[in-house]
């Protein structure tokens, strides 16, 4: 039996923690009374904006900012731990596979230690691993090997949404026949956007088949909101019209849609907690490392179609062929 198991995951973002919670619930169901510890380079998220989603995971604290992207933290992360009076860990999960940040982490204490890092190198117990870009099911299958065990992958339900945000899509979005539009990057260091006006001639056009353009836009983002008004006479644009304001509400909106066509962000995690046919964009990242791992995905990604990084290559007959 383990007493507790650190999960270490360095990504910042939150479609980072969304791609994280199969492998969670999967780990809370085969390890019932086991505390299950959770380390990030930033904030966790499950405490705070995904808190609503329910996936509950504790924090391990270390007043330590960027745990792991500082060679300093090697020398003090140990005297950190100690202060917090914890048992040394029965497991510790790496998610990254940076050397820096995987020695860093092993300064924790641990009986054992799973990471990828180096093909596998700093794993308490060698064996021959899977490798793939689907951080949840990879992980969850190399345990299983690593533990020699079967721990079965237990995907989110969106029963665990409370009845407020289900009841306010209900309220929002009424009827039938939505398609979701998800437009905005969060990190600008890769350029991951289409171009607005492409995505303006595509809501035009799907009036042709009888849907309405719904778009998650922040509420804030006002002069994005007008001009889109502005040119898509039916656009509907349901989180301004409500007081409430969180991830869950996103993903409770996306239930109700048909389908969704969305640019690699956050919001597309989100949409993707609901299995609705999506239609997804990439550009100069990785469609199989951060797609949503649906069957009802179709990725359009500009690499495959026009041999170039630049998803502005892709065009509206691209996407609207599979609407």
């Amino acid at each position: 039996m383990k007493k507790n198991i650190l999960i270490y995951n360095s990504g910042g973002g939150l479609g980072d923690s969304i791609q994280l919670f199969p492998l969670i619930l999967s780990l809370k169901n085969y390890f019932i009374k086991t505390k299950i510890y959770y380390l990030s380079a930033h904030s966790n998220h499950f405490n705070h904006s995904l808190k609503e989603y329910g996936i509950k995971i504790e924090t391990l604290d270390l007043n330590v900012e960027y745990f792991g992207f500082r060679w300093w933290h090697y020398f003090f992360v140990k005297k950190r731990f100690n202060k917090l009076k914890l048992e040394k860990f029965d497991l510790i999960i790496d998610l990254q596979s940076k050397i820096r940040n995987t020695l860093i982490l092993k300064q924790l204490p641990s009986n054992e230690f799973y990471s990828s890092t180096y093909n596998f190198y700093f794993s308490s117990i060698k064996k021959k691993f899977i490798t793939s870009n689907n951080i949840s099911d990879t992980t969850i299958q190399n345990l299983n090997i690593f533990l020699q065990t079967n721990i079965d992958r237990i995907n989110y339900s969106l029963d665990k949404l409370p009845s407020i945000y289900l009841k306010e899509a209900k309220r929002l979005l009424p009827n039938n026949s939505y398609i979701g539009f998800s437009i905005t990057q969060g990190n600008a260091y890769r350029k991951k956007s289409w171009d607005i006006d492409k995505f303006i001639e595509l809501a035009n056009k799907i009036k042709l088949k009888h849907k309405v353009p719904v778009f998650f836009v922040e509420k804030n983002n006002f002069d994005l909101i007008e001009l889109i008004k502005s040119r898509v006479d039916n656009a509907l644009f349901p989180e301004q019209k409500s007081k409430l304001s969180c991830p869950a509400l996103v993903t409770a909106l996306a239930n109700r849609l048909d389908k969704a066509v969305s640019i690699d962000n956050g919001i597309m995690h989100m949409i993707g907690l609901t299995n609705i046919p999506m239609i997804v964009l990439f550009g100069p990242t990785n469609a199989n490392k951060f797609s949503p791992k649906n069957k009802n995905i179709t990725i359009i990604d500009s690499k495959e179609i026009y041999k170039s990084d630049d998803i502005n290559k892709i065009q509206v007959v691209d996407v609207y062929k599979n609407i």
